[in-house]
């Protein structure tokens, strides 16, 4: 396994075809300042352009938390056009995550609030651990959700039932968070990161051509109606129709064999 950090609060840690995109600021839970946002943003930007990488899971080194959120001891300190300065910087960290070209996993225990709980919609699957409480908060401070929050929720549990976690400002305990499927999966404590991991092994077995493309047609199909996304996965099969990986599936599974994938290196 090789590490690489990205600042002093986050790190990526490889191992083979699978990457963890560490939250590690443990003394502040993880709440996202501006420099922090940047390393996100560097980390995620690095991943996407490797192709080596067919799966991410995103992890937190805290105990008690996966992330907090933004960092308001930072926003406090900020003026009107220093917090405007900052929301681009902020912005782009989750737009980076949810931009990331390969699967991604989000492991969650402990307090995954506001943004942090943003963070874990911008995956494409949320493993959370018994300890887990999920939310967005952020009408209780006078905001709103900024990092994607409005729009992801909608369309993971319908709009009626995110508005009312939104409006509320309710946190969500794992069990609940569960049912209402604000998580994907509920793993025994403490082992959200080793099953977020297993998932992404299981993931990563599999043509990082054709991983892209289906996460492409998965993401750009959503609003859509049936037709616009019709055309959409036409033209992510397109792009995968001819391509090494798929001969190689092909192959494979005619000789009964496992296939050994070309990828896009």
């Amino acid at each position: 396994m090789t590490e690489q950090r990205y600042g002093e609060w986050v790190a990526v840690r490889r191992d083979g075809f699978v990457a963890e995109l560490v939250l590690d600021r443990p003394k502040a839970m993880n709440a996202v300042s501006s420099e922090m946002a940047r390393c996100i943003t560097a980390a995620c930007t690095a991943l996407s352009d490797d192709p080596e990488v067919r799966a991410v899971v995103l992890t937190s080194t805290h105990e008690r938390a996966f992330c907090v959120g933004a960092d308001l001891k930072e926003r406090n300190s900020l003026s009107d056009a220093e917090m405007m300065r900052h929301r681009p910087i902020s912005r782009a960290a989750y737009t980076a995550v949810l931009e990331l070209s390969m699967p991604a996993i989000a492991a969650v225990h402990g307090y995954a609030l506001g943004g942090g709980y943003e963070l874990a919609l911008a995956c494409d699957v949320i493993i959370a651990d018994p300890t887990a409480v999920v939310g967005l908060p952020e009408v209780s401070v006078g905001v709103i959700p900024g990092g994607g929050g409005t729009q992801l929720l909608p369309r993971r549990v319908g709009s009626a039932r995110a508005a009312e976690l939104i409006f509320s400002a309710r946190r969500v305990a794992a069990q609940e968070a569960h049912e209402l499927d604000l998580v994907d999966r509920l793993a025994p404590e403490g082992e959200d990161r080793t099953e977020a991991l297993e998932l992404a092994r299981r993931i990563a077995a599999n043509s990082p051509v054709g991983l892209r493309a289906a996460k492409r047609a998965l993401r750009l199909g959503q609003g859509l109606d049936l037709r616009a996304g019709l055309e959409v996965e036409d033209a992510a099969w397109r792009t995968v129709a001819f391509s090494a990986d798929r001969a190689e599936g092909v192959a494979a599974f005619n000789e009964r064999r496992p296939p050994k994938f070309q990828g896009l290196g």
